[in-house]
Formats: C-alpha cells, sequence, structure tokens
C-alpha cells in the first residue's frame, strides 16, 4: 500500500516516518546506531528525520525538498511511504510524490496549529480522489499532551475538510520526536481511546481493485519488428484498468478503429494469456490498422471512454507565471501529449482560506480553479469519479510541468465540419492521378507573424503555380490567428478540424493545397500531415521580414523572391 505523508514545513513528517522505520525495525542492521554516532561526532542532537532526509542541502536546511519514498513490512502486508515536502515552493514535488498514493496521514503541529498549507494540502488530498485519509495531532509533547487543544484543533480542522467533502478515517494526537502513539499506545495519551498511527493504517482498505474495472491500454509507442521476413508490428503501453486477453476485440479511441487481440508480448512469459492492471506489456492485433501513440484502447465488450477535445475539470496551478486565456500549454494525459488551451474559467478557490474569488480571468500560482479545457485534437479519457487512473491530467508550459487536474465534465466540441462517414471514395488511384497531372499532390503550409502579408504572399504562388500547369488551390480560414495571444482558442481548434477536411479532400485529389497558419505549432503540422497521401508533399515556407525559408523533410532553403519559391515547390511535386 502506497501512503504519502503531508503537512507544514516543520511539522514533523520526516520524524513520523523515521519512527515508523525504527520502531517496526524495518531498517537495515546497526543503521540507527550509525545515524546516532554520526550526530554525536557532529556535534548535533539525533532526529528521526536524518533517516529520510539524505540529500545534504535538506539535512542544512531542515526541510524536504523532494518526495522521498522508503518501505516497511508488518506482519500485515508491505508499504510503501511517500514523505511529500511541506514547504510551500515544494508543491509540485508533492503533488507529484501523492499521485499514486492510496492512503494519506496529514500532520499537524499541535503547537502552531493549522497552517495555510495544512488546509491546502487537504484540498489536494480531495483533488487528487485519496479517500483514506488520517489527521495525526503530532508534537502533543510540547502542549504538555493536553486534551483540550486537541479537540479545539480536531473541530477546526474537521470543518474545514468537511467543505471539501474529505472524511478523516480518524484524528489521532501523537509525538513523532517520543514515539508516543505511533506503533502502539502511549500512558501520556490514556485519555485517547483510538488506535496508534500504525494500528490504523493496518486497516486502511487497498483502492478499488483495478484489475475489475474497463480495461484502459494507453498506446504508449509502436514498435516495429522483422521475423522470418514478416513485418511484425507491436504496441507497447502500461494497463492501467481492467484486463487483456488474446483474442479480445479492442476498440482504439479517439480513432474508433476496431481489431483482435493476437498476441500478448512479454520478455519474462513467452505465451501469456492475458494481462492485467499495473503492468507493462506489448500487445499484437489479428488485422493491422494504423494506430498513433496516444490513443486509448479498450474493450469492445466493456464501458467506452468519453471522448471530446473540450471538457470541464478541476486544476490546480503551480507555474510561476499565472494559467492564461488563449496561451498554448501541452497537456499529458496517460500517453497523450496535445496542445491546450484554457478556455473558460468558471471560478477560482483559495486553497487555503476557501473563499471563491470572483471575476478573475488567470488562475495563479497555488490557485485552485474550476475551467474548461480545450484540446487541439479529440482527447478519450474518464471522468474522475468513474476511472481515476484516466481521469488526471498535467499541463506543462515551455518544459515545466505547471498544473494538473482531475476532469469533471465531457463537454460537446466546437462544430466543425467533418468528412461525411457514408462518402464513397474514388476508385482512381493517387498515383493515376499523379501521372495525369503530372506532379504529386502537397499541404504547402504559409506561416510567419501576419496573416494579411502571408494570404497575399500564398494567393501570388498560387497563381505563379498555375501559370506552370499545377494543379493548386489556396485556402486560408481567417479564424487562424495567432497562437498567442489568441482571442478565441476555440475558434483557432475549429478552424483546424475545418482544415483537416479540406487537405484530406484536396491533397487525395491530386492537387496542392496552399493555405495560410501564422505561427505553426509542430503538433498542428502533424496533425494536418496524418490527413495526406502517404506520398504526398509536405511543404513549410517560413517567412520573416528577412527572407523566406522552405521546409520539406530534412531539406531547408533559404529564398529571396516568389519566383525561387515556385521553382523550389515546383521541383519538390514534380513526378
Amino acid at each position: 500500500m502506497n501512503i504519502v505523508v503531508l503537512g507544514h514545513v516543520d511539522h514533523g513528517k520526516s520524524t513520523l516516518i523515521g519512527r515508523l522505520l525504527a520502531d517496526t525495525q524495518s531498517l537495515p542492521k546497526g543503521k540507527l546506531d550509525t545515524l546516532k554516532k554520526n550526530c554525536a561526532k557532529q556535534g548535533r542532537p539525533f532526529e528521526y528525520a536524518y533517516l529520510l532526509d539524505a540529500l545534504k542541502d535538506e539535512q542544512a536546511q531542515g526541510i524536504t525538498i523532494d518526495s522521498a519514498r522508503c518501505f516497511f513490512k508488518t506482519g500485515k502486508r508491505d508499504y510503501i511511504i511517500i514523505d511529500a515536502p511541506g514547504h510551500i515552493e515544494f508543491l509540485k514535488n508533492m503533488i507529484s510524490g501523492a499521485s499514486r498514493a492510496e492512503a494519506a496521514l496529514i500532520l499537524i503541529d499541535a503547537r502552531e496549529g493549522i497552517q495555510e498549507n495544512s488546509r491546502r494540502h487537504g484540498y489536494l488530498v480531495s483533488l487528487l480522489g485519496i479517500s483514506q485519509v488520517v489527521v495525526c495531532i503530532n508534537k502533543m509533547d510540547l502542549i504538555h499532551y493536553d486534551p483540550g487543544k486537541f479537540d479545539a484543533l480536531v473541530e477546526e480542522y474537521k470543518a474545514f475538510l468537511a467543505r471539501i467533502t474529505v472524511r478523516p478515517k480518524a484524528f489521532i494526537p501523537i509525538s513523532a520526536l517520543e514515539g508516543e502513539n505511533v506503533v502502539s499506545g502511549s500512558p501520556h495519551l490514556s485519555w485517547f481511546d483510538g488506535p496508534s498511527v500504525l494500528e490504523t493504517i493496518e486497516h486502511f482498505s487497498p483502492e478499488t481493485v483495478l484489475e475489475n474495472l474497463p480495461l484502459r491500454f494507453p498506446v504508449q509507442d509502436v514498435y516495429k519488428f522483422s521475423e522470418n521476413g514478416a513485418l511484425k508490428r507491436i504496441l507497447a503501453g502500461s494497463v492501467k484498468t481492467g484486463q487483456i486477453h488474446a483474442g479480445d476485440k479492442v476498440i482504439f479511441w479517439p480513432s474508433q478503429k476496431e481489431a483482435a487481440i493476437h498476441t500478448i508480448e512479454d520478455f519474462t512469459d513467452p505465451n501469456p494469456s492475458e494481462v492485467s492492471a499495473g503492468r507493462a506489456t506489448g500487445l499484437t492485433l489479428t488485422t493491422e490498422v494504423y494506430v498513433e501513440p496516444g490513443q486509448m484502447m479498450s474493450r469492445v465488450v466493456d464501458p467506452q471512454p468519453k471522448v471530446t477535445d473540450r471538457f470541464r475539470a478541476n486544476l490546480f496551478w503551480m507555474g510561476r507565471e499565472p494559467m492564461v486565456e488563449g496561451k498554448q500549454y501541452k497537456l499529458k494525459h496517460c500517453a497523450a501529449r496535445i496542445p491546450v488551451w484554457l478556455s473558460d474559467i468558471h471560478q477560482i478557490i483559495d486553497a487555503s482560506s476557501l473563499k471563491i474569488v470572483a471575476n478573475k480571468r488567470e488562475i495563479g500560482r497555488h490557485d485552485v480553479a474550476e475551467c474548461v479545457l480545450q484540446t487541439m485534437q479529440p482527447l478519450a479519457f474518464d471522468l474522475a469519479s468513474e476511472i481515476m487512473a484516466t481521469g488526471r491530467f498535467v499541463i506543462v508550459d515551455e518544459y515545466d510541468i505547471s498544473g494538473g487536474g482531475i476532469i469533471l465534465e465531457a463537454l460537446p466540441s466546437f462544430p466543425a465540419l467533418q468528412p461525411s462517414e457514408q462518402w464513397i471514395e474514388s476508385q482512381i488511384s493517387y498515383d493515376e492521378r499523379a501521372i495525369r497531372m503530372r506532379h504529386k499532390s502537397g499541404l504547402i503550409i504559409f506561416t510567419g507573424s501576419s496573416h494579411r502579408d502571408l494570404c497575399s504572399l500564398a494567393q501570388k504562388i498560387e497563381k505563379l503555380l498555375f501559370d506552370r500547369n499545377v494543379y493548386a488551390y489556396h485556402e486560408s480560414d481567417s479564424n487562424l490567428k495567432s497562437t498567442y495571444p489568441l482571442p478565441s482558442a476555440g475558434k483557432r481548434c475549429a478552424a483546424l478540424q475545418n482544415l483537416k477536411s479540406k487537405v484530406y479532400s484536396v491533397t487525395h485529389s491530386g492537387q496542392l493545397f496552399l493555405t495560410v497558419i501564422p505561427e505553426l505549432d509542430p503538433d498542428e503540422k502533424e496533425l494536418l500531415r496524418h490527413n495526406m497521401p502517404a506520398a504526398a508533399r509536405l511543404i513549410v515556407l517560413e517567412i520573416t521580414e528577412q527572407q523566406t525559408t522552405l521546409f520539406m523533410g530534412d531539406r531547408k532553403l533559404s529564398l529571396l523572391d516568389n519566383e525561387q519559391v515556385a521553382n523550389e515547390i515546383y521541383k519538390c511535386v514534380f513526378c
């Protein structure tokens, strides 16, 4: 069982864990004596927290910076204890440590009382969906084991937690430093008739058996192997929930492609017939279907995930810069990595006071927000209330994980033109069209900072290509404005969805499609690339005040005038 220990800085988290390790005889032989001798040599008092705070700067400052993990065993089961940092600057590390926990111990200093982070940690426990919570009122020795002060703290914190629907299993008075009520009862706390900390966590239940939930297998990557002259494609990933059996009929989301499991690949078992939640594995399919990394696989007979590009979420923000509407971020959900925007803010909550902040249009550091997020393309997920493993996400700003949250509700997508499922495709092959037209089809994207100037250039290049007997067609959407600042993330996403349909139709008809996408994002480019025939060309023209640069695959050319641009495009597509 994974248990995270939380609390404000200096409230005794590391000391409690050190006591649990020492008093359950879980330390390596001689470890405790060696540490005590080292402290004596250095002329400083021994502290049980030193068993965990291994980093020199942590011992020097007396605070936990990263999330330390340690292990101990009782007659009932094995435990992983996570010591999460309590300092406000290290909340990101705390959330990383707590994200896998099945239970939580929240420590409060009996003398110092309930602090800002005490409340904030309570809110984050709620946000992460941890239902098994015990509150330890620590350092009771400093208030002479006063039951009145203990009761007052219990009532105050219980009232706060009730407002965020956290219902602790117990409130326990302890002294981690003295070992009182940690592993067994204490004569100093004879007035307390409840169990000790260890006795309490021994009665915790494992979280919902993940194997019994619907199958969720995010595809992390696809590997190709040559085996006896045949190509073998293996889908790799980890089973989040449920079970997979050879022969199971499965469906991939959001592509909705169906197949059946042919084999389960495992390094340790040559012929496994099934694999369950928590295992990393590889799969082959009976039918070769194109599946991209990031898609979610489920069994056809199971309840299916939600699929949309808009959802309502509870979000906790940790970035140094506030999260703002219109700016593009990266969403990490299971194996998916896609661009995301903050579309709307319903309300912002001060996590320490639970006061609602009205009319705020950005999410500041350490704010909790109920908001709407818009992704560039549809995402497969579950609501956190149904399957927590696929209802959590994190948000990356530049290269930093800056936010995390849970999905509350799937919202309808913005309307966008989609190819009809009833369309009957042409019987004329791509190669036949290329021979007739004497050039390959392709997508030419003009990108830069000014939409109007780029459109003008695209129209001129279209005319030059047309005059050379190239079947070229230009169309650009005015909603594809600069990525940041972006007046409406929804409009840009809807415009890209419309553009996908047109790229598909024009490039499959054998023509060159010219369009403008200011501030082109690599993910947007890949989104459109997948809607073209495999042999079609993708050309990006990046325009600055000084020059035009052509990108095609590994090629990069700096061009000076429109004639040169047209010449290079002609050479790229000419059969």
